[in-house]
């Protein structure tokens, strides 16, 4: 017989796992699609139309969805969280429900505009369900079947609900996790869907200072980089690291994780200084793109033309006077200075050393932000 004795480090692994547990408070039952549309109906559940722009089911994808409801194939669990106002906010589960709101037509825009109903597309399983449509009156013969719309309205899903009581930041987590599972959501649009939770305004705030004329000029990164709003990830890098003590920079770990956490804290912030924020971005932004123009994060010309976005290149010029304007908002505008270090960071050790293709945003970013303040500083 093994004697087994607890040491201390495992007895306060089980007391961190049950004081953590007991943070979040949690219950479950099935409830009909007919009573969910109800309560998106009366507001009493949000589902976050601005979350649209970032979940891309294809409609086959959709069709699949609708035709797994009336087989009757168990769908996975909802997730919703209880806000202050009593309304659920839907934590995971926002596509599926969005197809089943724009399938029976009340699906709401941003601009609380019904969009146009769902048609289906013919599946291997069924392939009747062909340009079907919940209801057309003016042709009827397109509509679903009365008793399967029933039979869809009757059917139950699984509600796992998040109270209240449960600490405040217990919702992004699990979206998080839960989203990230098999998500074809890029960290960025994860960022943003947490963002909208978060605070509204910030994110419409923040989508409005991204569309900033300079900015976009000068990064010119490709199609798809955009529709993963890559364009997005990098002006929160710029908001946030700009700001960020050196101490705190050169002790970053994991960039993403970074960037989610200050995003979560300054979204949150009601003492965020907007104005202040979004002045030194659309001023460094426009110096750059006047002074060297849309090409200035992009590789040097080597005799083969110029290449595309380099990330190094923005953390040097756009982060390193980002900086400089934020710790001296009356800095004066210094055109000799900015040429001057686009042309010499080139050749620096620090530069050659961390900005390889080999090296990681973890590892870069702490060497590479310190340095190119000190080049703007003229330290």
């Amino acid at each position: 017989m093994v004697n087994y004795v607890e040491s201390k480090d495992q007895r306060a692994l089980e007391s961190q796992v049950e004081s953590r547990a007991k943070e979040i408070h949690t219950d479950a039952y099935p409830m009909s699609i007919g009573e969910i549309m109800s309560l998106y109906r009366d507001g009493e559940i949000d589902i976050h139309p601005e979350f649209q722009r970032f979940f891309r089911w294809s409609p086959l994808q959709k069709s699949k969805f609708i035709e797994s409801i009336l087989l009757g194939i168990p769908i996975p669990s909802l997730f919703v969280s209880q806000r202050e106002d009593g309304v659920w906010d839907v934590v995971d589960g926002v596509q599926r429900l969005s197809t089943i709101f724009e399938f029976t037509g009340i699906l709401k825009d941003e601009k609380d505009k019904e969009k146009p109903h769902l048609r289906l597309i013919g599946t291997d399983y069924l392939p009747l369900l062909d340009d079907k449509v919940w209801e057309d009156k003016k042709q009827p013969k397109q509509s679903l079947p009365n008793s399967l719309r029933l039979a869809f309205k009757r059917a139950k899903l699984d509600l796992k609900i998040i109270k209240k009581e449960s600490d405040q930041n217990t919702k992004y987590d699990l979206f998080e996790r839960l989203n990230s599972l098999g998500s074809h959501l890029s960290d960025q649009e994860m960022r943003n869907c947490i963002m909208v939770m978060i605070n509204r305004d910030f994110f419409k705030w923040f989508m409005d200072l991204v569309k900033h004329p300079s900015f976009q000029t000068t990064i010119a990164i490709s199609d798809r980089a955009l529709d993963e709003r890559y364009d997005m990830e990098l002006a929160l890098r710029f908001i946030i690291l700009t700001r960020e003590p050196e101490k705190d920079i050169r002790n970053i770990k994991d960039i993403g994780d970074y960037t989610t956490k200050k995003m979560r804290r300054i979204a949150s912030d009601l003492d965020f200084d907007r104005d202040h924020v979004a002045n030194v971005f659309r001023r460094t932004f426009d110096i750059l793109a006047k002074v060297l123009g849309p090409e200035c994060f992009q590789r040097r010309d080597t005799g083969r033309g110029r290449g595309g976005f380099l990330i190094s290149v923005f953390e040097v010029m756009a982060i390193g006077l980002g900086s400089i304007i934020t710790a001296n908002p009356d800095w004066k505008q210094d055109n000799a200075l900015i040429q001057r270090v686009s042309k010499d960071f080139w050749n620096d050790k620090t530069f050659s050393k961390y900005s390889g293709s080999g090296t990681s945003a973890s590892s870069r970013i702490p060497q590479l932000i310190p340095f190119a303040r000190s080049l703007f500083s003229g330290k």
